[in-house]
């Protein structure tokens, strides 16, 4: 194990990212199968406390990965909200992870279908840890303040200035905050002043009205300026069912590989059939 560790540093240290993620993951199946890769004995995780230590240890080594490898934002995600091990993990030991969890949704496009699954952590781990970042998703998708919500927004961005692995996720963050703003806004009222949207937004009513025709341009935006009134006219804001079944499908391919992890995990107990119990993990990498 401690060569595992010591190969997973040297690789962060010269900066090999497809490496180190790999590393990552054989961490991770040596620790999830107890230490018994390929029939073949590690030692050091047959107690749970030991295997809870190095799953904390694991979580925080993987952000040197997680936040410079181009993919990284998705296997986050994956491995942090929808496996339950590493969830309980945080849970139990290091809440303060959930700013990273948090920061990897809210900058990545791809996957906003998993801000239900995120809201819910943050609303249980809310009374162990809170910071600006957390409170943002609070304030926006549970009380919908958005007042407030613009107010933590302000306070993000000088936590993610001073944070070592988020400051280079600045501008994605503040960027796609906005548009979680304003796309919540939106399914509340069906016509909006840009004047109050560029309040919302902190932006200067010009700018509000760049942003908007840029969204509406780039076709991300059902909807229309009212140029005499000034006032954006929302269109239909519904899901296709199409997207619906798209997005459901992404959530149930990560859950159905985690049961069957553990299917296999029970049913092979230590031997060979542990190695094969570790694909799931391993074909998440072409999860997308």
């Amino acid at each position: 194990m401690n060569a595992v560790w010591g190969k997973l540093a040297s690789e962060i240290l010269m900066q090999n990212w497809d490496t180190a993620l790999e590393d990552v993951n054989r961490i991770k199946e040596i620790i999830d199968t107890g230490g018994q890769v390929g029939g073949m004995g590690l030692g050091g995780m047959g107690n749970p406390l030991q295997a809870l230590q190095q799953r904390a240890w694991l979580i925080h080594w993987s952000l040197f990965v997680f936040f410079n490898h181009p993919k990284g934002r998705d296997h986050i995600i994956d491995l942090f909200l929808f496996q339950p091990q590493y969830l309980n993990t945080i849970q139990t030991m290091c809440p303060h992870i959930l700013r990273y969890l948090t920061t990897a949704v809210i900058t990545n496009k791809r996957r906003k279908n998993v801000i239900k699954d995120l809201v819910k952590v943050i609303q249980q781990e809310s009374y162990t840890y809170r910071d600006p970042i957390t409170e943002f998703i609070e304030c926006l998708y549970v009380s919908f303040d958005f007042d407030a919500a613009q107010t933590k927004l302000r306070e993000c961005e000088t936590v993610i200035i001073n944070d070592f692995f988020l400051v280079a996720c600045l501008d994605d963050f503040i960027e796609n905050a906005r548009l979680f703003i304003f796309e919540t806004f939106c399914r509340i009222h069906q016509c909006i002043s840009i004047n109050m949207l560029a309040a919302k937004l902190n932006m200067t009513e010009e700018d509000a009205e760049k942003w908007v025709v840029n969204m509406i341009r780039n076709a991300r935006l059902d909807a229309k300026i009212d140029s005499e009134k000034g006032h954006v006219v929302m269109g239909t804001l519904g899901v296709s069912p199409y997207q619906q079944v798209i997005e459901k499908t992404k959530n149930q391919s990560v859950r159905a590989q985690m049961l069957c992890f553990n299917v296999e995990k029970k049913l092979g107990g230590k031997g060979d059939n542990n190695s094969s119990a570790a694909q799931p993990w391993n074909q998440s990498k072409e999860y997308e």
